[in-house]
């Protein structure tokens, strides 16, 4: 398999990357795919006794009703600081820089033991890690497909369009975007026109959409239901052929 995970980005910060990425591994996990979850940098962190928990992380064990092993726990989020802030702004409170080389094995050590890993990102492309580089430099350094999470509602064509943009000047390979309500309420037209409209001037699929989810307890009910049917072009996997094909389907042909 080429790829052996994706990497998941949003258009801003709070727009749903972990819910994206969470759905995802519950639908590859329920199809029998060994996939896990993976922070690189997570800020905002909580701190218990001596230890700093990730809260995007562990919301996405949770649901996955996973435990990993020490060792794999700290693969999984190999930096972890306390103030909710940016990146680099964490980092240099901290005094712990951040280092690429230390993302890319955690992850080669994850891909090496399970079949799937589902990166998730820190704010949007081009949040900095440190005085020279951005998200997109890991994200580079990662050589993953990346799946854009994005708000449907007012504001999110010029936050989607720049984020292709910045994606594609960075030479990554785009899987798609997925669109996640963040608020209560119905699809109107403003909404509708504007899936089509990151569609068409985007050039790129729109794979699917997650509605806004009130509560933890219909969450795994809900991101399954709406996560089955996620789509990703065939330039992901080229082994798939020409015909668009459900994400399953597709990592499904590309193991064989």
């Amino acid at each position: 398999m080429k790829h052996k995970g994706l990497f998941v980005t949003g258009t801003d910060t709070d727009v749903g990357k972990t819910a994206v990425a969470t759905a995802l591994l519950l639908s590859l996990r329920q199809r029998g795919l060994d996939a896990v979850p993976m922070k690189p940098i997570q800020t905002g962190c909580l701190k218990h006794g001596d230890d700093l928990i990730a809260p995007d992380l562990d919301q996405c064990l949770r649901a996955l009703r996973l435990t990993p092993a020490v060792e794999e726990a700290e693969w999984m989020c190999p930096y972890r600081y306390l103030p909710a802030c940016s990146p680099h702004l964490a980092a240099r409170l901290a005094r712990r820089p951040i280092q690429l080389r230390r993302i890319t094995a955690a992850f080669r050590r994850l891909a090496a033991r399970h079949d799937f890993v589902v990166a998730e990102g820190a704010g949007g492309v081009l949040v900095p890690l440190d005085e020279r580089r951005t998200m997109l430099d890991l994200m580079r350094a990662l050589a993953l497909p990346v799946l854009v999470v994005a708000r449907p509602n007012l504001g999110t064509l010029n936050h989607t369009l720049l984020t292709l943009a910045a994606l594609r000047a960075a030479g990554l390979k785009i899987a798609g975007v997925v669109v996640v309500s963040t608020k209560r309420g119905r699809r109107g037209r403003i909404e509708r026109d504007n899936l089509a409209s990151i569609a068409r001037l985007g050039r790129v699929q729109v794979l699917g959409r997650l509605p806004y989810i009130a509560t933890t307890k219909i969450f795994r009910a809900t991101a399954l239901h709406f996560s089955k049917d996620w789509k990703l072009p065939t330039a992901v996997f080229p082994k798939l052929g020409k015909n668009r094909v459900t994400l399953f389907q597709a990592l499904e042909n590309a193991r064989a």
